[in-house]
């Protein structure tokens, strides 16, 4: 298991970008949260099996429909097992 802490950069807020990452995480099985940023990124935190990590990750790249990505910088530690479920902050 393992924990991936992302910054989306781009045009990521007002087009659904949180909701929809919170659907596809629990779609997914992985724990962890979204929200965004006074900057106008979104920081996000995914817990789960590296794969399926991973698998989140690259949909992050692109977004819904409407996003533009720019930019993700992922920082990657030791899942802490913190989550029960993921969710907006």
């Amino acid at each position: 298991m393992i924990r991936a802490h992302l910054f989306v950069t781009g045009r990521v807020q007002g087009v659904f970008f949180r909701a929809n990452t919170v659907d596809k995480s629990k779609e997914l099985g992985l724990t962890g949260w979204v929200k965004n940023l006074s900057d106008g990124r979104v920081e996000a935190v995914f817990e789960g099996p590296k794969e399926t990590v991973e698998e989140m990750i690259e949909w992050c790249k692109h977004g819904p429909e409407g996003a533009e990505v720019y930019d993700i910088v992922v920082e990657y530690s030791d899942a802490t097992g913190e989550f029960k479920d993921f969710f907006r902050r």
